[in-house]
């Protein structure tokens, strides 16, 4: 019994870092209908930036909101410069948009600093360990845990008590329709992009906070994840994205588990296995709707 609660944390914990890459992903494809594959670029911006700060010499206290900041304002950043002059165009060109923004970042960060790992300071308490009889738990799971469900609170708040936040609910639906009430896009747009920058900057942190370290591809394999668990969700549902992340941090859990020694690099092969079998069995996501087809 002790261990079936022991992973249920263990996947807590994982499933809230998705669920906060999935919901910043989820946040912007509901109002353009882009999926954002440079949002795990975020990441990688957020963390380089905590190296600078550390370098300034600030205190740990000022490092961890400055990156979160940095990273808010770099996805409003590449909202202005990269997407808005595709926002008209087809889904295909913003797609590679995306890309195409994820690969200069990535080419940036090797230029102009190394593509080596390089060791960034974190809160020394963030790795703690606290025992509960026989469980034994990370502060830095509780904090992630702790912080997806505050980022979550504060984002139905805002989405359901604000002007702008109706206004980007509202594009979520008929995007064409609130244009058409005098609200202007480019602030629903810029909102969605600076929420999904501030989740990935929280995201972010806990990332570095487990890793140490920081490199140019770092963002990859977490926005692939959030993608996958996007998707499992249903795509273009906000609540959907974060049942997937934490659904695929229980599969993953799972797989750990019970996959022996000599199949562990196999892990993430299983989990899209098990993930692209249930999409066959629902293809809309758990909390998707399936599009009816008319002839």
């Amino acid at each position: 019994m002790n261990l079936v609660v022991q992973q249920a944390i263990n996947a807590l914990s994982i499933g809230a870092l998705y669920a906060l890459l999935a919901l910043g992903l989820a946040m912007v494809f509901s109002v353009m209908g882009l999926v954002n594959f440079a949002h795990g670029e975020l990441i990688t911006i957020t963390g380089f930036a905590m190296l600078g700060f550390e370098a300034l010499g600030l205190p740990m206290a000022a490092i961890l909101p400055l990156g979160v900041l940095v990273s808010t304002l770099a996805a409003v950043l590449m909202e202005r410069v990269a997407f808005r002059p595709v926002r008209g165009a087809p889904g295909t060109t913003m797609l590679l948009t995306s890309f195409g923004v994820s690969i200069v970042i990535q080419n940036f960060f090797l230029l102009t600093v190394e593509p080596k790992p390089r060791a960034v300071g974190t809160p020394a308490w963030f790795r703690t360990r606290i025992s509960v009889g026989s469980l034994t738990i990370q502060t830095l799971q509780i904090l992630t845990a702790l912080a997806t469900v505050a980022a979550l609170l504060v984002l139905v708040l805002v989405l359901r008590r604000t002007t702008t936040g109706l206004a980007m609910r509202a594009a979520a639906e008929r995007f064409d329709v609130v244009r058409l009430m005098g609200i202007r896009a480019d602030r629903v747009v810029t909102a969605a992009f600076a929420v999904s920058g501030f989740l990935a900057g929280i995201a972010a942190v806990f990332i570095i906070s487990k890793r140490g370290a920081v490199d140019p591809f770092m963002g990859f394999i977490p926005v692939i994840k959030a993608f996958v668990a996007t998707v499992l969700g249903g795509f273009g549902s906000l609540p959907g994205a974060v049942i997937g992340g934490l659904f695929l941090g229980v599969i993953e859990v799972t797989l750990d588990v019970y996959l022996g020694p000599s199949l562990e690099g196999f892990r993430d092969a299983f989990v899209f296995l098990v993930v692209g079998g249930l999409l066959v069995i629902r293809p809309q996501g758990l909390l998707g709707v399936r599009a009816r087809v008319t002839t």
